[in-house]
């Protein structure tokens, strides 16, 4: 393999502005969906964090979980390299922390940036510490915390979960598993019952002058947020408008079936009292736009249709499971920033 020759200067500050002269934003979730918020949020604001769920159990996160007894990495290293820059610096270490190792024996498929994140916790003792100096490192534009201070199990009650016995409601464990389950969810909840949150994760709601949750893995992604008490008690108690972004499609297994507006529902079970100022769709996925209004308003929210959709994007299911379905950043990042200034605390943000 030939070598590549890499010659970087390392960025000062952020491409955004001075700080104060954008809007502090918060984006919830994990995974692909989480990635695909932050690479459109950072090109409207430099004031920007990640709070990132834990509860990842599959993969080299999950071996680095169950070996050393860590937070799952996979999720936190996601949100790192999406807030890596477009220059050539950002590129390079996008790449490279998200690069996996092919082997035979026991690296075979870690990455490079799980390894990073984990070292780093064993060098410092502090999550949060060590993720600034990962993203400091990576000159990311934005925060990355995790959203609790101890790795989450999910568990799921899922009805017909065993083929055989369709109308029997059982008990799914791991994140991993819920989200390839092929019965219906019914409710999700996490072990321990009552996590603590990151203290600088719950500053940062009630700080914020946006939060975004979403899109991502409906019951594995996004609503664990909501089963953080002092997490949801943040949400419901911060000044902060309220975005929910919602998926381009149902995800095969763990929202097969979904309507748009039946996302939404489900939400509003696990969390009934938090409100919500904007839900956030692509227009051509979204079959019935009343239905989708009427959901959106018994959480107090307006319905926002824009077209967010990559090339082709809305023809199949959200995350791996999904095949192709990805949202464009470009045109995420302008319905963001039309509901920021549409809906108030409207400033010269760029």
């Amino acid at each position: 393999m030939p070598r590549r020759t890499i010659r970087l200067r390392r960025p000062v500050g952020t491409r955004s502005g001075q700080r104060g002269t954008q809007p502090k934003v918060v984006a919830l979730g994990g995974g692909a969906g989480l990635s695909a918020s932050l690479t459109a949020l950072r090109r409207i604001t430099g004031d920007l964090t990640a709070v990132v769920t834990v509860a990842d159990d599959g993969g080299s996160s999950g071996r680095l979980r169950d070996e050393l007894g860590v937070l799952p990495p996979g999720d936190l290293r996601k949100a790192l390299a999406a807030l890596c820059g477009d220059d050539e610096w950002g590129r390079t270490w996008a790449e490279v922390i998200q690069h996996r190792f092919v082997s035979r024996g026991d690296m075979h498929d870690h990455a490079v940036g799980n390894l990073l994140i984990v070292a780093l916790w064993e060098q410092l003792g502090d999550h949060v510490q060590a993720l600034d100096l990962v993203g400091k490192l990576l000159g990311a534009h934005g925060r990355v915390l995790p959203m609790s201070a101890v790795p989450l199990e999910l568990q799921a009650l899922v009805r017909g979960h065993d083929p055989e016995r369709p109308d029997e409601v059982s008990t799914v464990r791991g994140q991993a598993n819920v989200a390839l389950t092929t019965g219906e969810v019914q409710q999700v909840h996490l072990v321990p019952h009552d996590p603590p949150a990151v203290s600088e994760a719950v500053k940062a709601v009630l700080d914020a002058d946006w939060v975004v949750l979403g899109p991502g893995s409906w019951f594995s992604s996004v609503i664990p947020h909501l089963l953080v008490p002092e997490l949801l008690d943040a949400l419901t108690q911060t000044k902060a408008r309220k975005v929910l972004s919602l998926n381009l499609a149902p995800q095969p297994g763990e929202t097969e079936g979904f309507s748009p507006q039946r996302h939404l529902d489900v939400l509003a079970r696990h969390a009934p009292k938090l409100a919500f100022d904007v839900v956030l769709a692509d227009e051509d996925a979204v079959p019935d736009r009343d239905s989708l209004c009427q959901a959106a308003e018994r959480l107090g929210a307006t319905a926002q249709l824009s077209p967010v959709a990559a090339a082709g994007g809305a023809s199949q299911g959200e995350g791996p499971a999904g095949g192709a379905a990805r949202h464009d950043p470009e045109l995420l990042a302008a319905a963001y920033d039309r509901i920021f200034r549409m809906h108030g605390r409207i400033g010269p943000w760029r």
